[in-house]
């Protein structure tokens, strides 16, 4: 913003480069007799740099959004021509919601080094396994491997002891719910919202959702209830509301396997509150992979696995990895660190 600032100056401001030349020509013009043609001329150059720098104002700012549609259609483009998923052969059903890591390795187009290097790892049905460890080093990668956002490079992935490339996409995604940790809605009614999860719902269905995900606060206030048009006449929701509406979508689809990408991250208190309870209604009986950045969330996990440059660098119970005294006990104490500070940060206001 800084260069477009002195740009935008420098040619709005181009008229006051004249002045200094008047000056310094205006006695010369007064000695030769012609001061009026002077005026003239210096009226003349004054306007002409007044429509030549706005010119160049709109010349640049129509530049500007040029190259944002650019980047925008390139992006569309790119969704656009991305394969489709196979349809394997012969497809095969989960028998569970097991949920397997066999030696996965995966490493993104065009980078140096692998996302993920010999993961391996199983999470039971009902049982709930938290991903945790340090910015990058694999843990969104590792679940977004389960639905299928990219295939592996090698290794397995399974899911109810089927490689999931030999499982019908579709049946597939039946299989998965996800709650990320920015979600956002569509413009439309929270009715369409929530029911996108499952076209075929009743709005009793939806509405019974709604509840379960700590919802019915939102629609109270909503002039038309479900539905409201988001979007529409000043109707916005906050960051945590629009969560809530987002788990609401995964409790209407009831998949036995859950993935939340730490759900509460940009949620105020009174919002998180909200989000763990209905969290923990949707969790209930269902194989839960957490990808947890709040360590308050593993509390309840049932294995905590640290990922670190796309490696397992320890594994066990909350209690285990604090007495080892290694990368998650280290997390806990700078953790417990930050909220202190915040704390104590309050009190001072």
């Amino acid at each position: 913003r800084v260069p477009q600032s002195l740009n935008l100056t420098f040619t709005e401001g181009a008229f006051v480069f004249l002045v200094p030349v008047a000056l310094f020509l205006a006695p010369s013009a007064l000695a030769g007799g012609d001061f009026a043609g002077f005026v003239t001329n210096f009226a003349f150059y004054a306007v002409f740099s007044a429509i030549l720098s706005t010119a160049l104002a709109r010349i640049m700012f129509a530049s500007a959004g040029m190259m944002l549609a650019s980047t925008a259609l390139g992006r569309i483009d790119q969704v656009m021509c991305a394969p489709t998923l196979k349809k394997p052969p012969r497809p095969q059903k989960p028998q569970d919601s097991r949920v397997e890591f066999a030696d996965v390795s995966f490493t993104y187009d065009g980078a140096a080094s692998p996302a993920l290097s010999h993961l391996s790892f199983t999470v039971e049905p009902g049982q709930t396994v938290a991903l945790v460890g340090p910015s990058g080093g694999g843990k969104t990668t590792a679940a977004s491997l389960i639905p299928r956002f990219w295939d592996a490079t090698s290794g397995v992935v399974k899911v109810g002891g089927v490689d999931v490339t030999q499982i019908d996409p579709h049946v597939l995604m039946d299989q998965i719910a996800f709650v990320f940790q920015n979600s956002r809605l569509l413009k439309g009614s929270i009715l369409e919202n929530v029911r996108m999860a499952r076209p075929s719902a009743s709005e009793e269905d939806v509405l019974q959702a709604l509840k379960q995900a700590q919802c019915i606060d939102i629609i109270a206030k909503l002039p038309d209830g479900i539905h409201t048009i988001l979007g529409t006449e000043g109707i916005y929701l906050s960051g945590g509301e629009q969560q809530r509406i987002s788990i609401a979508r995964a409790v209407l689809k009831n998949a036995p396997i859950l993935i939340l990408d730490e759900a509460t991250a940009y949620a105020d208190p009174d919002n998180e509150v909200r989000i763990q309870e209905a969290l923990a209604a949707l969790a209930k009986d269902k194989t839960v992979i957490l990808i947890a950045h709040r360590l308050s969330t593993v509390v309840g996990a049932d294995r905590i696995f640290v990922l670190k440059d796309g490696k397992i660098a320890e594994s066990g119970s909350l209690d285990d990895l604090q007495k080892q005294g290694g990368i998650f006990a280290e997390m806990m104490m700078d953790y417990a660190s930050s909220i202190q500070w915040k704390v104590e940060k309050e009190a001072i206001k």
